[in-house]
C-alpha cells in the first residue's frame, strides 16, 4: 500500500534487551525481542535497530555496556522517534541512572516504550509510575545480593568451596553434589613451592618474575608473570607471596565489590577483619612453616611498591615500546625504558633497551619549540585546514544533492519487497532487508542543507592550534610551575610516540613513520608538522 502525500511517516524503533541473572537464558533474548518486534508491529512502528547485551547486570551503567552504549549514540545523532523494551529494569536497575537516562531520551523528544511493564513516556502518570518502578527494580538487585551473599555463607559454613581459585588449586564440584571444593593443582604447586623457595633464598622478585617469563611459564590469568602477582599487597593479603591458603588457612569474605557512584565502576573494597570467614584446610597446604616463615621474614624488610605514583617525567605517559606498545617510563634518574620489560623481563618484551632521558626529551622539545611552531609550519598548518574543511563540506554537498535519486531507488527498492512479502510471505532475509532500506530512507535528508562556511570553520580551527601552541609555549617557559598541564598540552599535539632502536640509531616517532626523529643529538630528519584538529567540532 502506498502511503498519501499528507500521511505521516511511520515512527522509527531501535528495540533494545538485556538479561543478567541465572534465572535468565540466552533465549530471554530473543524472547524479549519478539516482544517488541510484535509491539512495533501492532502500532506500525518501522524498526532500524536491534541491541542487545547478554550477561551483564542491571547495575552496570548503560553506557558502559555495548548495546547500551550504541543505543545512547543513536539517540543522540537523532537515528530513531521511540525505544522499545521489555520493561525500565531493562535499562537499569539503579533508580538514579534510569531515571537520568529516561529523562534524557524525553528531553530529545524520543518517546520509550515498555512491552510489559506497560510504561509509555507518552502517559500522564510516567512520573509515577517511573519512581515506583525505579524503586522496586534497585530493591530487587540490593535483594538478590543479599541472599546471594547467604548463601555463599552459608555454604562455606558448610565446608563447601565459595570464592575465587587461587593459583595452585582447582575447583571441583564434591561427591555428594552439593556444593564444590578445592584440590591441589600438582603442576602449579610446583612453580608456587618454587618461587617460595627462590624468594626464601634471596632471589629478588624481579629476578624470579623473569625467569618464570623466560621459561615460558603462564601466570594466572595465562600471560606473563608481573611483580605485581607476586608481592600484591602484604597488608590485604593479596599476592601469591601473601596468601595463606599456601599454609593450609583458608580466608573468605574479605572483600566485596562495590559501585562507584561517580563512574560507575566496579571498586574492590575490603571489609572489616570481623567480618572475615576463615577456615583451616590441612590437606591443601603446600608450602611447609619454615620455608612460610623466611619468605615472610624476609618480606618484612621489603619496603612496598608505590602503586601509581605521580609522573614526574615531562614526557610520561606520552611515550609506548615499539617492540611491545607498553609504556615507556623512567626506570631511573638518567634513562627512560619500557615499563614491560623492567617489570616482566625480556621474554615479555624483546625491545632493545633503555633511552636516554636528556636526549629524548631533547629531541621532543626541539619539534615542539623549532619545528611546530616556527612561522613557516603555521603557514603550511593553515593551508592543510582550509583544504581539508572545504573537501569535507564539498563531499556533505555531495551526499545532500544526491539524496533524491537514493530517495527515489529506496522507495523503489521497498516497494518490490513489499510485493516480494504479499506474494510469497515474510523471511529473515526479506525482513533484514527492508528494516535497512526504510532505515537508509529515514535517514536522508529532505531538503538541500544550508552550506557551511568552509572559510569560517577553517579559521576557528586555525585560532584553536594558535591558542593551543600559544599555551604550550607560556607552559614549557614556566617548565616545573605546572607539568600536568604541561604534559596534557603536549599529548594533544605530538599524539602518542613511539621510541624505536634500530641498526641505525635510536628514534621518536609520531603518528607516521615520516614523522621520525633522532634522539642522539637532536638530529631532525623528517619533521612534518601536525594540528590535531577534531573537524567534528565544527560539525563535519
Amino acid at each position: 500500500m502506498t502511503l498519501s502525500a499528507s500521511s505521516p511517516a511511520p515512527l522509527r524503533a531501535v528495540l533494545y534487551a538485556r538479561y543478567s541473572t541465572d534465572r535468565q537464558r540466552e533465549t530471554s533474548i530473543d524472547d524479549q525481542l519478539r516482544a517488541a518486534r510484535a509491539r512495533a508491529a501492532a502500532e506500525g512502528w518501522v524498526i532500524v535497530a536491534e541491541y542487545a547485551d547478554e550477561g551483564i547486570s542491571g547495575s552496570v551503567p548503560v553506557a558502559l555496556r555495548k548495546g547500551g552504549k550504541a543505543v545512547l549514540a543513536d539517540a543522540l545523532a537523532g537515528r530513531f522517534d521511540l525505544l522499545v523494551v521489555e520493561g525500565l529494569d531493562r535499562l537499569s536497575r539503579d533508580v538514579g541512572e534510569q531515571d537520568q537516562v529516561v529523562k534524557r531520551l524525553e528531553f530529545r523528544g524520543l518517546r520509550l516504550v515498555g512491552t510489559a511493564d506497560g510504561y509509555d513516556t507518552q502517559a500522564r502518570g510516567r512520573k509515577v509510575m517511573r519512581v515506583a518502578r525505579g524503586l522496586v527494580n534497585e530493591l530487587y538487585l540490593d535483594d538478590l545480593r543479599e541472599k546471594t551473599h547467604r548463601g555463599l555463607a552459608g555454604q562455606f559454613d558448610r565446608g563447601y568451596h565459595v570464592g575465587g581459585v587461587c593459583y595452585g588449586y582447582r575447583s571441583q564440584p564434591t561427591a555428594d553434589g552439593r556444593g564444590r571444593e578445592l584440590v591441589i593443582d600438582e603442576e602449579q604447586t610446583s612453580v608456587v613451592r618454587r618461587i617460595f623457595n627462590e624468594y626464601a633464598d634471596g632471589s629478588g622478585i624481579r629476578t624470579i618474575v623473569h625467569r618464570l617469563n623466560a621459561e615460558g611459564i603462564k601466570s594466572p590469568r595465562g600471560g606473563t608473570w608481573a611483580v605485581s602477582a607476586l608481592v600484591g599487597d602484604r597488608a590485604r593479603g593479596a599476592g601469591l607471596l601473601n596468601s595463606e591458603i599456601y599454609i593450609g588457612r583458608l580466608i573468605w569474605n574479605r572483600r566485596q565489590w562495590l559501585k562507584d557512584p561517580e563512574t560507575g565502576k566496579r571498586c574492590c573494597i575490603d571489609r572489616p577483619r570481623e567480618e572475615w570467614q576463615i577456615r583451616d584446610v590441612p590437606h591443601l597446604r603446600i608450602i611447609d612453616a619454615a620455608t612460610w616463615d623466611a619468605a615472610r621474614a624476609r618480606d618484612q624488610h621489603r619496603t612496598p611498591s608505590k602503586g601509581g605514583a605521580k609522573m614526574r617525567t615531562l614526557f610520561a605517559g606520552l611515550m609506548r615500546c615499539s617492540a611491545c606498545g607498553g609504556p615507556i617510563i623512567a626506570i631511573d634518574a638518567r634513562r627512560y625504558g619500557c615499563n614491560v620489560r623492567k617489570d616482566r623481563g625480556p621474554a615479555a618484551c624483546p625491545g632493545g633497551g633503555a633511552f636516554l632521558r636528556t636526549d629524548v626529551d631533547q629531541a621532543l622539545l626541539s619539534v615542539v619549540r623549532e619545528d611546530l611552531m616556527a612561522p613557516e609550519v603555521l603557514s603550511t598548518v593553515i593551508a592543510t585546514v582550509q583544504a581539508a574543511v572545504r573537501a569535507a563540506e564539498a563531499e556533505r554537498q555531495a551526499k545532500t544533492q544526491a539524496a533524491p535519486g537514493r530517495r527515489a531507488a529506496l522507495q523503489a527498492e521497498i516497494g518490490r519487497l513489499v510485493d516480494a512479502i504479499a506474494d510469497i510471505g515474510m523471511s529473515p532475509a526479506l525482513r533484514a532487508r527492508l528494516a535497512a532500506a526504510e532505515a537508509e530512507l529515514a535517514s536522508l535528508p529532505e531538503q538541500t542543507e544550508t552550506p557551511i562556511d568552509a572559510d569560517r570553520l577553517a579559521q576557528q580551527a586555525i585560532a584553536a592550534y594558535k591558542r593551543r601552541m600559544l599555551d604550550l609555549a607560556a607552559a614549557l617557559q614556566k617548565d616545573t610551575t605546572d607539568r600536568d598541564r604541561t604534559r596534557a598540552l603536549l599529548a594533544e599535539i605530538l599524539g602518542p610516540v613511539i621510541l624505536r632502536r634500530d641498526d641505525v640509531g635510536d628514534w621518536a616517532e609520531m603518528e607516521e613513520p615520516a614523522q621520525r626523529v633522532a634522539l642522539a643529538g637532536s638530529t631532525l630528519l623528517s619533521v612534518v608538522a601536525r594540528a590535531r584538529f577534531e573537524l567534528a567540532t565544527f560539525g563535519l
